[in-house]
């Protein structure tokens, strides 16, 4: 399947379009192909894009004073990815965006979408819902780490995220869950 035609695909498991919205929409978006480890959006820029993974694994991660790399976020196929604070709020991004794997994204400016929300209604619609699950993530996620203890927090990502563990470096997934490497590698060892 394209990416384009993956894009759609996922577009309508939330809204209804029209063959000539979906080529509307199809036409709207730039296929942009990452190889492993090629940055997409680095700490500084300004999100311009909102960006959809057709193919790969990509994460979001953010530099500490100490140059400690804190991942924010994952993304595979079908996902969305983007530092979306700097996307909304049009500042310089703390995050970056890579590729962990040869990734097509596809990408619509932010100048674009908003010409797309008019040609095609339900295209907002998508979106609001879109920032709506990231928010509610957002808050999930903040208070998970607040509230649950790091094993709990990992076996919820095992079966959240089945598709990732597998894909990433483990010492990515305990930057995910905020502890160290060993203690990731103890907890396993525990679990078996």
């Amino acid at each position: 399947m394209q990416a384009k035609d993956k894009l759609i695909a996922h577009l309508k498991e939330t809204i209804t379009l029209k063959d000539e919205e979906a080529l509307i929409v199809k036409n709207s978006f730039k296929e942009k192909r990452l190889e492993k480890k090629e940055v997409l959006l680095f700490a500084g820029e300004i999100s311009s894009h909102m960006q959809f993974i057709a193919d790969g694994c990509l994460r979001a991660y953010y530099m500490d004073d100490e140059a400690k790399e804190h991942i924010v976020q994952f993304g595979i196929e079908g996902w969305w990815v983007n530092d979306l604070y700097s996307y909304l709020t049009q500042t310089p991004a703390k995050q970056f965006v890579q590729a962990l794997e040869k990734s097509t994204v596809l990408q619509i400016h932010r100048d674009t979408l908003n010409k797309l929300y008019d040609k095609v209604p339900a295209i907002e619609r998508f979106f609001r819902l879109k920032f709506e699950k990231a928010y509610v993530a957002f808050q999930e996620r903040t208070i998970d780490a607040m509230a649950k203890t790091a094993e709990e927090r990992y076996l919820e990502f095992r079966i959240k995220y089945r598709g990732i563990e597998q894909r990433v470096p483990q010492y990515m997934v305990a930057s995910y869950l905020g502890i160290t490497p060993e203690f990731l590698s103890a907890l396993r060892k525990n679990l078996r």
